[in-house]
């Protein structure tokens, strides 16, 4: 089922845009084997960022994401940027599996269904996207949330206080694990025999709720953001048109070049959204899995103890640290991540009639 508009028009202008290319069209093999090369190599370029983003959200005061970034790199060395990564990578295969999978059979399915409806095609192409990004979210948690309890723990092991004046930066981390890992597998055996499975699955429902919505509205936002650039290309074109008394219907075929910026941009305006909508829920998933509460001994603090600390500690502000590197790296993430998820549904074709 093509979701996407074979042609954008715009009063003497026709822009072809190629043909989406859908679930029946993809070598499954190749799609979930390439896949998981080109994802794993985007995941170690931005895994800087996402450390950052994690110290901030457990700090007990703000600091800026490059002056943590210096103070990481100078007291704790270059490797503590990439704290957790192998961790992190074991899970990106499986976890982009379940991924692409359920968002291409969603996306496919329920675009068919919506056309059935009397949808119009943007509209459906919009509830398509939103749908297949919510079900893509919610099965690739199965696996990310473990991960992420593992991997966030490596991130801020190490995270000594440090506060204003001297070699120190601010309060330092907030009740953080007092457990010592050496790696990976040693942190899942530690948390498993502290905590059992509830351990590793901790802030699994605020992460459904962080991710799915965040999911939906950023492959929504995608859709629309996608026809708005495309109808920015075709005011622009028409007007040049205006201006040099050409009137006659001209039709613009876009370049691979062209297409790739425009996906780029598109998905950097989705992302950015998508990072300031979620990022209260994202803050507190993040101290629920890293954080050990004392007031209950051995138990973790719930969402009401979470969201009282951060108030406590710089007011409901607080909920929004670390935005600054959520936002450069869900922008950054979503403008490589489609230019290269676009890349690879076109590796993976099963012939290259079914691009034309």
């Amino acid at each position: 089922m093509n979701l996407s508009a074979a042609e954008e028009k715009s009063s003497g202008q026709e822009i072809h845009i190629p043909a989406d290319i859908d679930w029946e069209m993809l070598d499954k093999s190749k799609f979930f084997f390439l896949g998981a090369a080109l994802f794993s190599g985007v995941s170690g370029i931005l895994y800087p960022v996402v450390v950052l983003k994690t110290r901030q959200q457990v700090a007990q005061s703000q600091v800026p994401g490059i002056k943590t970034a210096f103070w990481m790199v100078r007291n704790e060395g270059f490797r503590a940027l990439y704290r957790g990564f192998g961790t992190s990578l074991t899970g990106t295969i499986p976890a982009r599996a379940l991924y692409m999978g359920a968002l291409e059979v969603t996306k496919s399915n329920v675009g068919t269904a919506t056309i059935g409806l009397g949808f119009s095609e943007p509209m459906a192409a919009t509830i398509a996207n939103a749908a297949a990004g919510l079900s893509a979210a919610m099965a690739a948690q199965l696996v990310w949330t473990p991960i992420d309890v593992v991997s966030q723990r490596l991130m801020v092991q190490g995270a000594v206080s440090f506060g204003h004046g001297g070699g120190n930066m601010n309060s330092g981390v907030a009740k953080a694990s007092a457990c010592k890992y050496l790696n990976g597998i040693d942190a899942f055996r530690k948390i498993l025999n502290t905590d059992g499975p509830k351990g590793l699955y901790r802030g699994f429902g605020i992460s459904i709720l962080t991710y799915a919505p965040s999911n939906a509205v950023w492959w929504a936002s995608y859709s629309v953001a996608q026809r708005m650039v495309w109808g920015g290309i075709g005011w622009y074109s028409c007007k040049k048109d205006e201006d040099s008394n050409e009137n006659r219907l001209r039709a613009f075929r876009p370049d691979s070049k062209t297409i790739m910026a425009v996906q780029g941009v598109s998905a950097a305006m989705a992302g950015g959204m998508s990072a300031l909508i979620t990022m209260p829920l994202d803050t507190i998933k993040t101290r629920l899995q890293v954080l050990d509460g004392e007031e209950n001994g051995r138990r973790g603090p719930t969402v009401a103890q979470t969201i009282r600390n951060l108030v406590k500690e710089g007011g409901w502000t607080a909920c929004y640290r670390g935005l600054g590197p959520r936002w450069a790296s869900m922008s950054m993430s979503a403008t490589t991540m489609i230019t290269t998820y676009e890349l690879l549904k076109r590796m993976s074709t099963k012939s290259q009639e079914a691009l034309t």
